[in-house]
């Protein structure tokens, strides 16, 4: 196959059996199931560019941004991060435009199983990506929220009770081990009820809504082999990542050499090599 060249985006998928993934290269969208058990070169040819304004940057920010982009944009606040300390609600958003576009939306609450159990929060349009791109193997929707804000207060509210981060060496090592996620929602759903209340009463009834019906989804991922010791590969360690690609879950590929996190080098510009 003749070498592809191109900047590097987050991976898209497709929730299947099991998930398709794509590779991405100046919007070329590459399938990599072909490339699964087959030796595969991915070479940084030192180039950056950031992932919103096509800027050449020595330095990417936030996972693919250039720094004016970083301390510019709405989407590299600290309250995506941190939805509880939304600017939006605040009102010192630096782009209120596209607050209302991709906060001030409907949001669920949910369940996962990813290396255990925890809570987690996703605009409404981004299920099941979410889930995907955290390497979840199972997930259930318990909330529905009507703003980013709100899901934030909510998630914050489960946090005593349940992590709210995916241990991604865990998660990148086996299958995780099966939760009866319904049967953890009945558990905590208890335990975060004033919060509940207390943002009907401030909100009103409709702010938030429980998802009695809603059901358990679950994952598969296009993994032939799991790695027993996790090393970490990076482009700006060494320009070229090789090896059998041996799988692929959440946003990292599985080398027999290491594995990397596509999305980390959002932006890299890279020459990719195999045969599928």
């Amino acid at each position: 196959m003749t070498p592809q060249s191109g900047i590097l985006r987050k991976m898209p998928s497709k929730l299947a059996e099991p998930v398709e993934y794509q590779l991405v290269l100046n919007n070329v969208e590459l399938p990599l199931t072909p490339y699964l058990g087959k030796p595969l070169k991915l070479m940084h040819t030192g180039k950056i560019y950031c992932i919103h304004c096509g800027r050449l940057t020595k330095k990417s920010f936030n996972q693919g941004y250039c720094y004016p982009c970083f301390i510019k944009l709405a989407q590299c606040d600290t309250c995506i991060v941190k939805p509880e300390l939304c600017h939006y609600t605040a009102g010192t958003c630096r782009e209120p435009q596209w607050g209302e576009q991709h906060c001030m939306q409907p949001h669920v609450v949910y369940l996962a199983n990813s290396s255990t159990l925890k809570v987690g929060i996703t605009r409404q349009g981004q299920i099941p990506t979410r889930w995907i791109d955290q390497g979840a193997v199972a997930a259930l929707p318990i909330l529905k929220v009507q703003s980013r804000y709100l899901s934030g207060l909510m998630e914050v509210a489960f946090k005593d009770h349940v992590a709210d981060k995916t241990n991604w060496q865990q998660m990148l090592k086996s299958e995780a081990a099966p939760i009866d996620l319904a049967a953890e929602r009945d558990l905590l759903l208890p335990q975060v009820e004033d919060a509940f209340r207390d943002l009907r009463h401030r909100f009103g009834d409709n702010a938030v809504e429980l998802l009695p019906e809603a059901q358990v989804v679950y994952i598969r991922y296009p993994v032939l082999t799991y790695p027993s010791k996790v090393k970490s590969l990076s482009f700006d360690k060494e320009p070229v990542v090789e090896g059998v690609l041996e799988g692929i879950k959440g946003q990292y590929l599985l080398f027999d050499t290491g594995v990397i996190n596509i999305r980390k080098f959002g932006g890299y510009e890279l020459e990719f090599s195999g045969v599928p």
